[in-house]
């Protein structure tokens, strides 16, 4: 990378380098030294930007935070006239990384395996995922129970696909699509309507410039 004489990057230039070398070698990888070799920039500028490494671990927490948990909640709580729906709004985090980043949730539950205090944390995280997931289904009438049973269902399965490391490539996005209206059949004991099928399949499929052909939006 070309720098220019006395720059000291951005805490948003840190901050990225950190999350690429978390998600490529673990927390381990983490250091202030390699990242400074990795962006070009001297020792000395990581630190007008953070005080310390521990400084720059917590705004990776933080990020991790705002976008897998906050994205969540905020998805249980999207508008949806019945709960297929809703769960189909849901999924739209497990195939969009802007909503939630499946590969940073790998390695933050990694990491936490040697952390303690982060540990913790995901332990919180875990339970409050769920409560909204609850929440959701609360909302659309179910009972306590059966409310508490489904939402562990959903999310201990997709934090177990996470864990398998299943995302796949660009192609295999097509028979995950396919799955999904089956996935929220079982999830919530209601057929998922055609309409709602339609606009689920909408949000994931672009149309090639080129060729007219349908192409996945995103990769999972």
């Amino acid at each position: 990378m070309e720098k220019t004489s006395g720059w000291r990057g951005t805490r948003e230039i840190w901050l990225q380098a950190a999350y690429q070398a978390l998600l490529e070698s673990g927390i381990d990888g983490v250091k202030v030294m390699p990242l400074a070799e990795r962006l070009g920039l001297s020792r000395t500028s990581f630190y007008g930007h953070f005080s310390d490494r521990d400084d720059l671990l917590g705004a990776l927490i933080t990020l991790w935070q705002a976008k897998n948990t906050g994205n969540l909640i905020k998805r249980t709580e999207d508008y949806a006239e019945t709960v297929t729906e809703a769960m189909l709004n849901v999924f739209d985090l497990w195939l969009l990384p802007d909503l939630f980043d499946s590969r940073l949730e790998f390695a933050v539950r990694n990491w936490a395996h040697s952390d303690e205090r982060l540990s913790v944390m995901m332990e919180d995280a875990d339970r409050i995922r769920v409560e909204a997931l609850e929440a959701m289904f609360l909302r659309f009438g179910y009972d306590d129970h059966s409310a508490n049973v489904r939402a562990n269902t959903v999310y201990q399965t997709q934090i177990g696909y996470i864990s398998m490391k299943k995302d796949g490539p660009l192609e295999l996005l097509e028979p995950r699509l396919k799955r999904m209206p089956h996935y929220a059949e079982i999830f919530t004991g209601q057929t998922v309507s055609e309409a709602e099928i339609a606009r689920f399949r909408a949000r994931h499929i672009a149309q090639d410039p080129v060729t007219n052909a349908p192409t996945p939006a995103a990769l999972p």
